[in-house]
């Protein structure tokens, strides 16, 4: 097909993105929450520390009883009680007074300041602070970390263990996320086998059968992993099944832009196709529609190909479907040598960076899985320009920019 018939990647991908969706939120215990997508702001429910308490081992004074005091002429203080971790102790201090405490624990009235325990010389109730100590000192006050009513944590946050932290201290046991996609990943082709080392004939293995369940999670979705074979009644038959559980789907094979690509015929069948190829390389028979109200990505049963056409059009989809706004940004770097492409295509080519150069691969071809093990970026040419000339900056997608 002319690239003139071929759908502009970018028109693909807002089309994409305008038909979807997020997939609902719900509740969940905080121990469950490690990288799940916040679908509420965290608003403090108490003061964290919800008291004043004490920054270190020592003990709790008057600072004012030690002005003027040094090593060489220390305060003399009567130690009055103790309070250990978790304790509460209701005596007030006096002039004159100390309190042995534990680090964390409640200052006791009475007191304004902790003195180390290595700047004291302590015998039985007797105590020597050996320091001019200053009001405040060593005390951590009440909300010094977070007040009640404190946003801590906005709406799409991708959570991490310092902020269960965080939500733990504002009070919650059990917070409101958007749900895990439930994704089906249907590999089709008569052709493919699991892995095994005596394929023989026409037998190939599904390698993307495992690059998509990763793809998938690497998205923060759910996998659910199928091989059909080549029968529009079976790719129908699994379609309509999936549907019916999952939030969306993503298939390889079957996408080529001709007449009778059984993926493309059982989507328009039973749904809409929108798209049916893009002005990409590699990835031109992408093909994209809604069946059931749910998403269906069409890929290409080329392995590299099909790598691209998922961090192209369905990575970004999958994160939004979470409710998760990420757009991964290009980088400057130097072409070290000229890169052809046509005017009307959006070329993504494998590349290895290298500091501020990028090196493309010469290793060509949708089905050389070798390649993207070999990179780490593609080389992004936009579809207004006749190639990038050797020491010119070109725009570089690192692979490490898609992933969260």
């Amino acid at each position: 097909m002319f690239l003139s018939n071929l759908m502009p990647v970018k028109k693909a991908q807002d089309m994409i993105s305008s038909s979807l969706k997020n997939v609902g939120t719900e509740e969940i215990s905080l121990e469950d929450a490690h990288r799940r997508v916040l679908s509420e702001e965290i608003v403090s429910l108490l003061n964290s520390p919800p008291f004043e308490r004490s920054a270190m081992d020592g003990y709790a004074i008057r600072a004012e009883d030690t002005f003027g005091f040094s090593e060489n002429n220390p305060a003399k203080l009567k130690i009055v009680d103790t309070i250990g971790a978790g304790q509460v102790s209701d005596t007030i201090i006096k002039m004159g007074e100390a309190i042995k405490i534990a680090t964390g624990a409640p200052i006791p009235k009475g007191s304004n300041a902790v003195v180390m325990e290595e700047y004291t010389v302590a015998d039985k109730d007797s105590l020597g602070v050996e320091m001019s100590i200053t009001p405040g000192e060593n005390v951590s006050p009440m909300g010094e970390d977070i007040e009640t009513g404190d946003i801590v944590l906005k709406k799409g946050k991708i959570l991490k263990p310092q902020d269960l932290a965080i939500i733990a201290s504002a009070g919650y046991s059990k917070i409101e996320v958007f749900k895990k996609p439930k994704i089906g990943v249907i590999t089709t082709g008569n052709e493919l086998v699991m892995p095994r080392p005596d394929i023989s004939g026409a037998e190939i293995i599904n390698s993307n059968h495992y690059t998509f369940k990763a793809f998938v999670e690497s998205a923060l979705a759910v996998p659910t992993l199928i091989h059909c074979l080549d029968s529009a009644k079976k790719v129908e038959e699994e379609f309509e099944r999936l549907l019916e559980t999952h939030d969306g789907l993503i298939s390889t094979g079957g996408t080529a832009i001709s007449k009778g690509d059984v993926v493309v015929d059982v989507t328009e069948k039973i749904g809409e196709v929108l798209v049916h190829g893009v002005a990409l390389r590699p990835g031109k028979p992408f093909g994209f529609g809604i069946a059931h109200e749910k998403p269906v990505f069409m890929l290409s049963g080329y392995p590299v190909a099909a790598m691209v056409q998922a961090d192209v059009f369905v990575r970004n989809n999958l994160y939004k479907m979470q409710g998760i706004d990420m757009s991964p940004q290009c980088v400057s770097k130097i072409a070290y040598r000229k890169i052809p492409s046509s005017l009307g295509r959006t070329d993504y080519i494998r590349a290895k960076t290298d500091g501020s150069n990028v090196r493309p691969l010469k290793i060509k071809g949708s089905g050389i899985i070798r390649s993207m093990v070999e990179s780490d970026s593609y080389i992004v040419i936009e579809e207004n320009l006749e190639g990038i000339g050797e020491g010119e900056e070109c725009n570089v997608l690192t692979y490490d920019s898609l992933t969260i």
